[in-house]
């Protein structure tokens, strides 16, 4: 293949972006997200290193990869995080690289981020209520996260933030987050809860899907619009008149935006995954660490995408019977 030759799938859908996470690593404990008591970390020899991602990237590159996004664990965990951003920032091919963090370490960083280049980065912040976002994360460090929003929106980087809604634990934040967008030109994105905490679903029933945050929404905004959703946008997305930013929310349990997916994962220790809800499908570390050329790991990532579930709920069936869904999100990728 040659450099910017379109990527699709076995379902006509065209692949552009990589979702590549860095670390599994995380300095908080979100309930969401993993166990109060932490999973067990990945040991740094089984991780993908630096050198390996970068040569990942440039493979996918040449193939039709466009946009990386960085997420973790917490990417700013792992050392030399703004090094290897530099040289993926340098990566020929690569147009966007974005950022997922949880702000806790990164607001001393924001100014070397946007002399880089960095596109957006997404800032999870699941409560304005520092007593709720204790509880949430198990962590005192609600300030530091507010100083990394106040930096990104001083230095101009595009900055959407991802708050994952759950039943008896935040609800009552969802209006105030929604009102961050009336005097920053921020997007906040509400997220349905999905059963990647390590322990798998905490509910017998998503209680706040899709539907109900919108109507929520709604009840308080009654003038809020629907407004043209970016292409193969996982958001459904919304203006409140008046408000300089916009709303979104993502229906990540129901699934409804799979149709137009156009990103694959690639874990910390590199698994690739063709979907958030597939168990992996080949192992790149493996691969690279076992000599493969450039045209083998091609003809690998042609093969897995000529295979691919048609959504996420096809991709969970696939999931052998002693493979639940119990994972850590950091341990995909968030």
């Amino acid at each position: 293949m040659s450099a910017n030759q379109s990527l699709f799938d076995n379902h006509g859908r065209k692949i552009n972006y990589v979702r590549l996470a860095v670390t599994d690593r995380c300095n908080l404990r979100c309930f969401y997200c993993m166990p109060e008591e932490g999973i067990k970390y990945v040991g740094r020899e089984e991780l993908l290193s630096y050198e390996e991602m970068i040569r990942l990237v440039s493979t996918l590159a040449e193939m039709g990869i466009t946009k990386v996004r960085v997420t973790g664990g917490e990417p700013f965990v792992r050392r030399d995080m703004m090094k290897f951003l530099q040289a993926l920032c340098s990566t020929p091919g690569i147009e966007k690289v974005n950022i997922t963090t949880n702000g806790t370490l990164t607001a001393p960083l924001v100014p070397e981020l946007k002399a880089m280049g960095i596109s957006s980065v997404n800032l999870s912040l699941d409560a304005l209520d520092p007593a709720r976002f204790f509880k949430i994360t198990r962590r005192d460090v609600f300030p530091q996260v507010m100083d990394t929003f106040e930096a990104l929106l001083h230095h101009g980087i595009d900055t959407k933030i991802n708050a994952v809604v759950m039943d008896g634990q935040n609800t009552e934040d969802i209006i105030p987050m929604a009102l961050l967008s009336k005097d920053h030109p921020v997007s906040v994105r509400f997220i349905e809860e999905m059963p990647f905490n390590g322990e798998g679903s905490h509910y017998e029933r998503l209680a706040w899907n899709h539907r109900r945050i919108l109507s929520h929404l709604q009840a308080h905004f009654p003038d809020i619009e629907k407004v043209p959703d970016p292409p193969h946008s996982t958001s459904y997305n919304y203006q409140i008149p008046g408000h300089q930013g916009t709303v979104g929310i993502i229906a990540a349990y129901s699934r409804t935006f799979c149709g137009t997916c156009n990103r694959i994962r690639i874990t910390p220790k590199g698994m690739l995954k063709t979907c958030l809800y597939d168990d992996g499908v080949f192992n790149i570390r493996d691969i690279m660490r076992a000599g493969a050329t450039q045209e083998q790991l091609r003809d690998t990532f042609l093969q897995a995408l000529g295979n691919r579930a048609k959504d996420g709920w096809e991709a969970e069936k696939q999931r052998t019977l002693n493979h639940p869904i119990q994972e850590s999100m950091a341990t995909i990728g968030g």
